[in-house]
């Protein structure tokens, strides 16, 4: 809608969802402020969501234009609504793609009269976060659902724009209000708003001007910001500065598919970064070993099935454990990352406070085997040492003292081959890889899902703990299906699952219904 379809005494309506942080009610403050500049009469209310990201806070703005001097009805009072009413909104500001698309779900968005802005980044909400698998909602899906139910739809990545320009999302939410004509201010009324607040005011007016710049009519969605979702491997690095990482890369090329080759790739800087070149190496010989498996039994290699070996063989050799939080907790590009989030001047102290809240499972873990397992096996002293260890922890890594704290447990990487965890973990890849090397001798179907049961395993502490229960139930029913017509098929539904459901008790009922015993 623009100005000149406004009739008389006939209000622009405008409703704003924003996440907690982004920003919202300083972007509602600029829209207020720069219309009763201009002499509307105008009200704003908002219903405010739940924290932790379960819903966005909904700021709802009704503008009036002055009326003519002439007409006489300047004493009178509007009634403006205080809550946004379906099928009435003419402008509705998303500063999340998923926010976008409940605004067209409670019907705030219509397709004969509501202009729809929306950022097309996601910040994932609590239920896509607790899913044990990919929980991500379908983000192409929602794509096309705003172009369909929207008057106009103007949609790109908004906070990577903002980032880039040292604001936050409500001043590329501005710009992008600007671009789309909806509202009958100039360019230099929106700036002048922003200068009245007095906050931020050239990172947010530089910002204001990118997304006014980008987001220019026609108003379209930007097809590029699908890509965003799509995960794409790199591709293999032609060379590099060490011969021996250049060895690597060149048998990288000499015996796997090119197909399989960035993600390969990617697995050894990974494993690289984890723990060091030689742990690398074994990883292409497991590779090795699959791809011999299977061109043995298939006489050629199935590309899918190479790619997905990749990319959870390194995934269960780069395991996390305490040594591995701790490197990464403490490197420098994530220092850089938090000052830039919170746009700190290098004047500024930035004070950092890491929570940990160690198991005796995680302790004895990083110790030599024989230690470990020496106090694992002792009841009397695991328990009075779980007293003392299984308890929170807060480590400010700002200060020396927490943060040498945290270095010195990094430095433990060099010791890890001889620690019990290791000893743990690579005794369940050794299980894993001999299984699937042995079903792809009678079934490619079935040793492919095998390899994606892998999935499950993720995290340390509880989550590791969860995770590797339902993987030992899957093991034991792969093993039980090896020789089922449609042992493969079974084994994805169960995988499924054990996705699907947090507790084991649903997937070992599927298995006794299948008669898989339990061991």
């Amino acid at each position: 809608m623009t100005f000149h379809e406004i009739k008389r005494e006939s209000t622009i309506n405008i409703a704003v969802l924003a996440l907690g942080g982004q920003g919202g009610g300083v972007l509602v403050d600029w829209i207020v402020d720069m219309a009763e500049h201009a002499h509307w009469r105008v009200q704003a209310t908002s219903v405010a969501g739940v924290a932790q990201r379960t819903g966005a806070t909904i700021y709802y703005i009704e503008l009036l234009p002055p009326a003519p001097k002439s007409s006489g009805t300047s004493a009178r009072e509007p009634v403006m609504a205080l809550t946004p009413v379906p099928g009435e909104v003419d402008v509705v500001i998303a500063a999340e793609l998923m926010e976008a698309g409940r605004a067209v779900e409670r019907g705030f968005v219509t397709k004969s009269r509501t202009t729809l802005i929306a950022s097309s980044h996601r910040t994932y909400a609590i239920e896509e976060k607790m899913s044990p698998s990919n929980g991500v909602l379908d983000a192409s899906s929602v794509i096309q659902i705003l172009g369909e139910n929207a008057k106009a739809l103007l949609l790109f990545d908004m906070q990577t724009l903002a980032t880039e320009h040292r604001s936050v999302i409500s001043s590329t939410l501005f710009g992008a209000l600007l671009a789309s004509k909806a509202l009958p201010f100039s360019s230099e009324e929106f700036e002048a708003a922003i200068q009245r607040a007095g906050i931020s005011v050239d990172s947010s007016i530089k910002a204001l001007r990118a997304a006014a710049t980008k987001g220019h009519s026609p108003l379209v969605n930007d097809k590029d910001s699908q890509d965003v979702f799509i995960s794409k491997a790199r591709e293999l690095p032609k060379s590099s500065s060490n011969p021996e990482l250049n060895r690597l890369l060149e048998h990288i090329r000499n015996t796997f598919a090119e197909s399989a080759w960035g993600m390969i790739g990617e697995g050894i800087e990974r494993l690289i970064d984890f723990q060091d070149l030689r742990y690398a190496q074994s990883y292409l010989s497991h590779l090795e070993r699959l791809q011999t498996a299977q061109f043995c039994a298939d006489q050629h290699t199935d590309p899918k099935f190479m790619i997905e070996a990749a990319r959870y063989c390194a995934r269960a050799m780069s395991y996390d454990d305490i040594i591995r939080v701790a490197d990464l907790k403490t490197r420098a590009s994530r220092l850089s990352r938090i000052r830039g989030e919170l746009k700190a001047s290098s004047k500024e102290i930035v004070q950092i406070e890491e929570y940990f809240h160690p198991g005796l499972l995680e302790v004895c873990g990083m110790c030599p085997k024989g230690i470990g397992s020496f106090v694992l096996e002792s009841p009397k002293l695991s328990k009075w040492l779980d007293k003392k260890i299984n308890k929170g922890r807060r480590i400010q890594t700002h200060t020396v003292w927490g943060y040498l704290t945290l270095r010195i447990l990094a430095s433990l990487k060099g010791m890890r081959r001889s620690s019990l965890r290791h000893a743990d973990e690579m005794h369940t890849l050794e299980a894993w890889l001999s299984r699937v090397e042995r079903q792809l001798g009678h079934s490619h179907d079935l040793a492919l899902q095998t390899v994606l049961c892998q999935r499950l395993i993720k995290g340390y502490s509880d989550t590791h703990k969860r995770g590797s229960g339902k993987f030992a139930l899957l093991m034991q029913a792969s093993d039980a299906l090896e020789h089922r017509e449609n042992g493969a098929q079974l084994l994805y539904e169960l995988r499924e699952l054990a996705l699907k459901e947090v507790d084991t008790q649903p997937l070992q009922q599927s298995m006794a219904k299948l008669g898989i015993g339990l061991k």
